[in-house]
């Protein structure tokens, strides 16, 4: 698995999934050379969505994608159970893939992410991408687990590395032949050029393109390319981490004119005024 994929924000509207504007970010998405959309991940406030709403984004995503970009669908949980449903779900959609989150709030041992993991992954037929990010979940996939479910299970092919550390990347790589992801724009370029595959990103939910023009460089072994956009980027990916994601993402998509309103769900709220303009003075330099 590689590529430059898209961790979708969900737009919402009067408090429901925008559908209709949903469908026009994905659509945004294809047209500037996104080879993954990731709907309902942790930028897709996933966490605060019914599974009828999960469900519903993850169909739409496959509806207008159409072949022409593969949908990697978020199907994560702190139960191994509910991981499983929208796993299958997903799978009898029509998505190409699953991005599933390390259990998170329960804090299992190395074996039973092993148990879970291994267990929803043989429930389906299709790849499976293990995600990392501690910082979140409070739950780390040590690289020797990562190795091992790469190594037992056929379809656990990649893992979204959110660690921020580049020695997880080597390790990974040097251990087994497993897809890293990048999860963290401002390192994407570092991770490439470490044996990375790609990247799952937030800023391209706002600069497609840009993020397609890395990645794909990167691939090809132009990391002159690849590093310069990177740091031209910079700015930007520090300032959309300001606050917790997604807020600055969504504020930012809201001020480019990409979503009609600014909505999120409770626990989230928008930015404070003093980072909402702090936001606006850097996006006026990417648009």
């Amino acid at each position: 698995m590689q590529g430059a994929m898209t961790a979708l924000i969900t737009p919402f509207k009067n408090g429901k999934v925008d559908e209709e504007t949903y469908a026009k970010l994905i659509e945004r998405q294809i047209v500037n050379g996104i080879d993954y959309v990731v709907p309902v991940g942790t930028t897709g406030e996933s966490a605060t969505l019914t599974h009828d709403e999960h469900k519903r984004c993850i169909e739409i995503a496959v509806e207008v994608c159409k072949g022409r970009a593969k949908v990697l669908a978020g199907a994560g949980s702190n139960s191994t159970h509910e991981a499983i449903d929208l796993a299958k779900f997903a799978e009898s959609k029509g998505a190409d893939a699953i991005l599933s989150v390390a259990p998170y709030y329960n804090k299992p041992t190395q074996s039973g992410i092993y148990a879970h993991y291994k267990t929803l992954a043989e429930s389906i037929s299709i790849p499976v991408v293990l995600y990392n990010v501690p910082g979140r979940t409070c739950s780390n996939i040590e690289v020797d687990t990562a190795v091992r479910l790469f190594n037992d299970v056929e379809n656990i092919v990649a893992i979204k590395e959110a660690t921020g550390k580049i020695e997880n990347v080597v390790a990974l790589k040097s251990k087994s032949g497993i897809s890293v992801i990048s999860g963290d724009d401002a390192i994407n370029y570092p991770i490439m050029a470490t044996g990375g595959n790609g990247c799952i990103s937030v800023t391209s939910n706002l600069l497609p393109n840009k993020i397609a023009d890395l990645i794909h460089a990167a691939l090809k072994g132009d990391f002159e390319t690849s590093r310069e956009i990177n740091e031209e980027l910079y700015e930007l990916n520090k300032i959309l981490f300001i606050e917790s994601n997604p807020i600055p993402i969504k504020y930012a998509m809201y001020e480019a004119g990409l979503i009609p309103s600014l909505e999120y769900r409770l626990p989230l709220t928008p930015p404070s005024e003093e980072n909402k303009k702090k936001i606006k003075e850097v996006i006026k330099k990417y648009l």
